[in-house]
């Protein structure tokens, strides 16, 4: 039977661990445990989970330090990231307010409705994420055209027109695809 979707709960708190396993709908979640930040880390690597949840104060790697490797690999930060801790003011210090809208953040101690909602608007934030990621590398050629004044940079606007378009496509399919998960996931939830 292949699970589809794999969590990486980064937590050094074995009940958290739990809570987030017993919180699940067996069989339709893979928990996949770290109780500190290497071996978090390690396993983000690894084995390339559909979500990350990383506690933000941890041993041997802080949740910071974590954080901020992922962000350095372009397949990691990819991936949907909730930041757990019960401490929301350490958090917010250190990672950027602007971080925030790639980020989902939970405050410890949660409900399952609160999970799930922090999973579900991981998955939006990491969608733009990805989504702007294209147009952010794209908007320096199309200024440097546009700055030359040749006829080549209507022809690059327009391709990247084109492109945005094609993305927008992409995001509304990702989003029914989500909707369609999110009901299964309610209707097993009932």
């Amino acid at each position: 039977m292949v699970v589809p979707n794999k969590i990486l709960v980064i937590d050094d708190s074995g009940v958290i661990r739990k809570t987030v396993r017993d919180m699940l709908p067996a069989g339709k979640f893979e928990i996949v445990e770290a109780k500190d930040g290497v071996e978090g880390l390690n396993l983000a690597k690894k084995e390339r989970p559909n979500w990350i949840m990383l506690d933000f104060i941890l041993p041997k790697m802080s949740g910071w330090d974590v954080y901020q490797e992922l962000e350095k690999q372009p397949e990691l930060r990819k991936i949907p990231l909730v930041v757990m801790s019960g401490r929301k003011e350490e958090v917010t210090s250190k990672i950027p307010d602007a971080s925030f809208k790639f980020v989902e953040f939970l405050v410890k101690p949660f409900d399952q409705k609160q999970l799930m909602a922090a999973l579900k608007s991981s998955m939006e934030k990491v969608k733009l994420r990805v989504a702007a990621a294209p147009a952010a590398k794209a908007a320096p050629a199309a200024a440097t055209a546009a700055a030359t004044g040749d006829g080549a940079g209507a022809g690059e606007i327009q391709a990247l027109k084109q492109q945005v378009a094609k993305l927008h496509a992409e995001i509304e399919a990702l989003k029914k695809q989500q909707a369609q998960i999110m009901a299964f996931i309610k209707q097993k939830l009932k």
